[in-house]
């Protein structure tokens, strides 16, 4: 299943289902099918996402993700996808709608 986040300030941003529910959990919202982040939650929201990413950049050497496996290849290393590499869209929507006021919604 893929999560669609969207914005009246900017495109959607898509993501695959594990990947936008650990985003939602981190942010403090339900990772339901259908949701709204409106624009007075935005600031609390970033500052969240911040605080992770801070936290897992600091603990974890591969690629800066907790999720990241031990002792592999050098070639999954490299293909890997950190938990700040998959925050960046949605981060990126984040402050765009918070400058434009707009909420953002994900499922409608």
């Amino acid at each position: 299943m893929l999560y669609r986040f969207k914005s009246q300030a900017t495109a959607d941003v898509v993501m695959l289902e594990a990947n936008a529910r650990q985003l939602l959990d981190i942010m403090g919202k339900s990772s339901a099918p259908k949701g709204i982040l409106t624009a007075g939650e935005i600031p609390g929201a970033l500052s969240a996402l911040e605080a992770a990413l801070q936290n897992d950049t600091t603990q974890n050497k591969h690629n800066h993700d907790s999720f990241a496996a031990e002792n592999h290849a050098e070639d999954a290393e490299r293909q890997h996808v950190g938990l700040h590499q998959r925050a960046k869209p949605l981060m990126d929507m984040l402050k765009r709608s918070a400058a434009d006021g707009k909420d953002v919604v994900w499922g409608v």
